[in-house]
């Protein structure tokens, strides 16, 4: 658990069954402030169930999750202080950059959604790209755009499931290397993955699933990696 500082996401007892299948066990871990958290775990280890949970998206069979708001409205949604990001682009591709980050801002309802757009083209460094159709891009730049919209409401955590799945190795150190910034200005991370390698070098700490099981919290060189 986190010490010395407030959590910015915690999870307590988390379980989450479909049907007679036990996808999660009793998951209980803190995500602290600007932290970057990997969670990883082979194909069907809960990953991407975990997250749905945390993003508010899937109700847990039992369990709860907690955020600091620091400041914001208690009785605001999760979705306002979550941005989750699923493995698919959720992405208009014959839409521009900027055509696409203002339609998801309008429908996040944004206060302003013309400076947030022009927020995001600058913090994801896209604004060259603001006038490409999405299908131009390639695999990374697209990437940065669904990162975009996860962003919009400005949240106090952020979620992505594989976020670097698709894509080749250049395309994910600059992936990396954006994500990181975004730990180092405050927005705790926390992303998932298979890799282990990807894990070892660009994460704070590590939770390792396994069956749905919660088998190792720690930093990445705490870690038995051949687990």
């Amino acid at each position: 658990m986190v010490s010395g500082t407030s959590a910015a996401l915690s999870a307590e007892r988390l379980t989450h069954r479909f049907g007679e299948r036990l996808a999660l066990d009793d998951l209980s871990f803190d995500v602290a402030p600007s932290e970057l958290v990997a969670v990883i775990g082979p194909n069907g280890a809960g990953k991407t169930t975990l997250l749905s949970i945390l993003a508010g998206v899937l109700t847990p069979t039992s369990g709860t999750v907690h955020l600091d708001r620091r400041g914001r409205d208690e009785h605001e949604p999760i979705g306002r202080s979550v941005g989750w990001v699923p493995q698919q682009p959720a992405l208009y591709s014959k839409l521009t950059v900027a055509e696409n980050l203002m339609l998801f801002a309008r429908l996040e309802r944004v206060a302003d959604p013309e400076a947030t757009v022009e927020r995001m083209l600058e913090q994801t460094g896209l604004r060259e790209r603001a006038h490409n159709q999405v299908k131009e891009l390639s695999g990374g730049n697209q990437q940065r755009v669904n990162i975009a919209l996860g962003l919009l409401a400005e949240p106090l955590v952020l979620l992505l499931d594989e976020p670097s799945s698709a894509l080749d190795p250049r395309q994910r150190a600059r992936l990396w290397e954006f994500i990181a910034n975004l730990s180092d200005h405050g927005t705790s991370v926390v992303y998932s993955t298979h890799d282990v390698l990807e894990a070892q070098h660009h994460a704070d700490r590590v939770l390792a699933l396994d069956e749905g099981r919660l088998v190792f919290v720690g930093a990445p060189a705490e870690m038995d990696w051949s687990y």
